[in-house]
């Protein structure tokens, strides 16, 4: 298995209620309908690029022909006006944009990048509100309230749409699967402008007080460790045992890890050997220690990672992806340190399955990513 994240080129928040504000600098992303003094609503959607060179990378030269899929992560801040579903839609855009260096209401307001109303600056570059691009055609919209087209612009063919809804409890945060978008940016079938990120329809520009659901979300430029990740995922599982070494059958195991030096540098591919053995091994005759004998976790075995600090998950289980491989030395996984943020600890937690009983292994195997 294999978890690879890279982080946004750029991104920033357009608000139809600022239409020439540029707010790429701010370490929040919004989206949102919210009502004015006037009774009018505001409109807010935001954009996030991931370089292209460093995409072709991931996929030329570490995921090497395997089978992938590349899953868009954001993380909530705040959510507010949650009605009982609130949904939203994410779209690849159809023109190039500039991040700006402006913040949310600065004063005087900065104009320099991306707006509402301009994809460039203020003056340059209006979004265009139709148009195609080898045979896919993309669409802009108006604020419906003062007939002003801005917004953005986004390709609206079905396989590149994203949909995504919320209940009144449910986490916030989203992983989703933008395999359609990445593999056409891949294949230059549309240009990689970014993704566009926005409430649905049926609750954009909604007159409705009860219709006021904001959203904010961590961006690039956030101080937390909780940018936005482009995140692929392969199998890279291997299974190649030593035939005279048994595979471990009692819930009662010693395990340890090898290749761990506690520190790494985010360019940095460790792989790790899992050292497991029974507690109560059977009593033979041999002239060395049972506990050097090579010994394997059962197949259904799992690696997981989380910030030491927050205690949260940063690769979370996974059967399909952060599956356990085996060679002739023994169970192993890699864990790629570039999309780990630097300078935090993280701690390493392994999952098997043996005899029906799952066990988690949880004995402190930790490390820290710095920066060079």
């Amino acid at each position: 298995m294999a978890v690879y994240k890279i982080f946004p080129l750029q991104d920033t928040t357009l608000y139809s209620n600022h239409p020439v504000m540029n707010t790429g600098l701010d370490a929040i992303c919004e989206i949102f309908n919210i009502l004015g003094i006037d009774g009018n609503p505001g409109v807010a959607r935001y954009l996030t690029q991931f370089d292209q060179e460093e995409i072709n990378d991931v996929i030329d030269n570490k995921i090497n022909g395997a089978e992938y899929s590349v899953y868009l992560r954001n993380f909530i801040a705040t959510a507010q006006g949650i009605n009982s579903t609130t949904a939203f839609e994410v779209y690849p855009i159809a023109q190039q944009w500039n991040n700006g260096t402006g913040h949310y209401l600065d004063s005087p307001q900065i104009t320099d990048g991306a707006s509402w109303k301009f994809s460039n600056y203020s003056g340059s570059g209006f979004w265009s509100l139709s148009g195609s691009y080898n045979g896919y055609s993309y669409t802009g919209s108006y604020d419906p309230f003062n007939s002003e087209p801005g917004g953005g612009n986004w390709f609206n063919d079905p396989s590149f749409q994203i949909t995504q809804s919320y209940s009144l409890r449910e986490v916030k945060d989203f992983d989703l699967n933008t395999s359609n978008i990445v593999d056409a940016w891949y294949s230059s079938s549309i240009p990689n402008y970014g993704f566009i990120i926005k409430l649905s329809s049926s609750f954009e520009f909604s007159p409705s007080q009860y219709v006021q659901p904001i959203l904010k979300y961590y961006s690039v430029d956030t101080n937390t460790i909780y940018p936005p990740t482009l995140e692929f995922r392969w199998n890279d599982y291997t299974s190649s045992i030593t035939p005279s070494s048994p595979i471990i059958d009692t819930i009662d195991v010693k395990m340890s890890l090898d290749g761990n030096t506690g520190v790494f540098y985010p360019d940095s591919v460790n792989r790790f050997y899992i050292n497991v053995s029974p507690l109560y091994p059977t009593r033979v005759y041999q002239t060395s220690s049972l506990y050097t004998n090579l010994n394997y976790l059962p197949t259904s075995s799992y690696y997981a990672i989380k910030d030491l600090d927050t205690n949260e998950f940063v690769i979370n289980f996974d059967e399909t992806y952060t599956k356990i491989s085996s060679d002739s030395k023994g169970n192993y996984f890699d864990i790629y340190m570039s999309g780990l943020e630097p300078e935090r600890y993280y701690k390493i937690l392994i999952k098997t399955v043996i005899n029906g009983s799952t066990l988690v292994f949880d004995d402190n195997y930790y490390f820290k990513v710095i920066n060079e």
